[in-house]
């Protein structure tokens, strides 16, 4: 069995990037929480294909290092998706590299979202852009997103606890349903693709009731 693909992408734009550093810790808590089998994971950095993304845009397919980087997220197992807060929402250049990616090859597809930002006032953009944009593209969304405001950071506070508890658990929940992709297919039927979803997708929606009621 080759190992699980989890890719994360980052739309940080800066060198240091808390959007990145928060990246990086959801990664390493979810190859944590799969101690089963075998999982590898990689980051693209949104900033480093800026120029062709936007030739991409223009050209109305991926083009130059857009291209393998759309390829990336399309063959992943996983995502772990993140993006700074402009203006209320996610960035144009998070949204502009999503925009390139084939609907049916999200599809049922295991993503964790997050986002940083100055203030904790902003924390709604989880619910109210990442999540349906990625709904959108049919993927299957944990119910645990993360945000972190420039205050979570803040050494030997109250909210950096808070901000590692939120990482756990929105990493659990990611592995849960990687764990749910991994089961053998024995256990299931076999349905056309007209009579509903695919065994990947209803194992994934079984899983995210399951999280969602707490069991």
């Amino acid at each position: 069995m080759s190992a699980l693909k989890i890719v994360a992408v980052n739309a940080g734009l800066c060198e240091p990037s808390s959007t990145r550093m928060l990246v990086d810790r959801l990664g390493e808590a979810t190859l944590a929480a799969l101690p089963t089998f075998g999982a590898e994971w990689s980051v693209i950095d949104l900033r480093d294909v800026a120029a062709d993304v936007g030739a991409s845009m223009a050209a109305g397919f991926a083009t130059g290092a857009a291209g393998p980087a759309i390829a990336q997220v399309q063959e992943a197992d996983a995502l772990i998706v993140a993006s700074p807060v402009f203006n209320a929402s996610y960035s144009g250049l998070f949204k502009a590299f999503f925009d390139l990616v084939d609907v049916d090859a999200m599809n049922g597809k295991p993503v964790l979202i997050a986002a940083t930002g100055g203030s904790p006032r902003h924390s709604m953009v989880l619910d109210h852009a990442l999540r349906p944009l990625f709904g959108f593209l049919r993927t299957v969304v944990v119910p645990t997103g993360v945000y972190a405001a420039s205050e979570d950071w803040a050494g030997g506070s109250g909210d950096a606890t808070t901000l590692a508890g939120r990482i756990d658990r929105a990493a659990g929940q990611l592995a849960a349903l990687l764990g749910e992709r991994e089961r053998p297919a024995a256990s299931t039927s076999t349905v056309s693709a007209a009579a509903g979803p695919s065994s990947a997708e209803a194992a994934g929606m079984a899983t995210f009731a399951r999280l969602l009621s707490g069991n």
